[in-house]
């Protein structure tokens, strides 16, 4: 949830093996593992070598 983290991670061009930004402020613990659940049932391989976003119940996948 360290959107400076993800941000660095980004814009530097360097390698990565997949990175998972959560913006998940405003919800409780049992949201969040629901969230995370879903997210891995459902694009766990999509999110390998990519650049992910979870905001506001929307997920974006930026491809290399």
């Amino acid at each position: 949830m360290d959107k400076d983290f993800g941000e660095l991670v980004y814009n530097s061009g360097l390698k990565h093996e997949g990175v998972l930004l959560l913006r998940l402020e405003e919800m409780n613990g049992q949201e969040k593992r629901e969230i995370m659940n879903y997210i891995i049932e459902n694009f766990a391989d999509e999110i390998q070598n990519n650049f992910c976003v979870f905001k506001k119940h929307k997920f974006r996948i930026r491809k290399k």
